[in-house]
């Protein structure tokens, strides 16, 4: 009996780890945020948006950053296990659309279709040791529940996003920095061999509060690969 549930596992496991081995790569993508949006959720997205296309040029994600995300502060490196702590929970970071099946950070099966994007950390309760070293990450939630830009509570989001993977857990994609620190001032995919994954590399201009100006911040969105615990 244990041989076939780890035959099983394996099977299981098999998609993700075949969709990691494949190329990826980004385009800028001259096309403004989905209708599906809310308009006061499509104003606050920059007119431009990227395309994730794999090795046979089939595009695989595309997604919209907010034009300026409210930050409490200029980016200073991370804060403990937090690599930005100077984001909001529940914050709106942008949107995404998959135009065919897609997948989560727990290779959660996502439908085709448009999501917003925000801010969230994963709780720290004994439930998720060792799936990454760092709890931030962006949730997944139906654009349908999703029609401002305010903060959204912790419970609601998680609620909210869940109904994107149709489970009881939220539908997440993890948030990493740019891979050495690099800047992402031209967009591009970073492969880790180590994790399997493949993430977006691109610029998150961030409003601070008494600053002029955009403050860009190097951002790495895991698109593509699963947490292996």
């Amino acid at each position: 009996m244990r041989c076939n549930r780890v035959i099983v596992l394996v099977l299981a496991l098999l998609p993700a780890a075949l969709r990691a081995q494949e190329s990826y790569k980004i385009e800028v993508l001259k096309e403004g945020p989905p209708g599906a949006l809310a308009d006061e959720v499509k104003r606050e997205m920059d007119a431009q948006g990227y395309r994730v296309v794999d090795d046979q040029g089939k595009p695989y994600a595309d997604f919209w950053l907010r034009a300026k995300v409210p930050a409490t502060a200029r980016p200073s490196g991370p804060q403990g296990a937090v690599l930005f702590p100077v984001l909001a929970e529940g914050e709106l970071l942008g949107a995404l659309r998959f135009p065919g099946e897609g997948h989560d950070y727990r290779d959660q099966t996502i439908a085709k279709g448009v999501y917003t994007l925000r801010y969230g950390l994963q709780p720290v309760n004994g439930d998720h040791l060792g799936v990454s070293t760092y709890r931030d990450y962006a949730l997944l939630v139906p654009v349908a529940k999703d029609k401002t830009t305010a903060d959204l509570p912790t419970k609601r989001l998680e609620g909210q996003s869940a109904e994107s993977a149709g489970t009881n857990h939220p539908a997440v994609l993890m948030l990493l920095a740019a891979p050495g620190g690099s800047s992402a001032s031209s967009p591009t995919m970073a492969r880790d061999e180590a994790l399997n994954t493949w993430g977006a590399v691109v610029p998150l201009n961030l409003a601070v509060k008494g600053q002029p100006g955009a403050v860009p911040l190097s951002i790495q969105l895991i698109l593509v690969g699963m947490a292996m615990n």
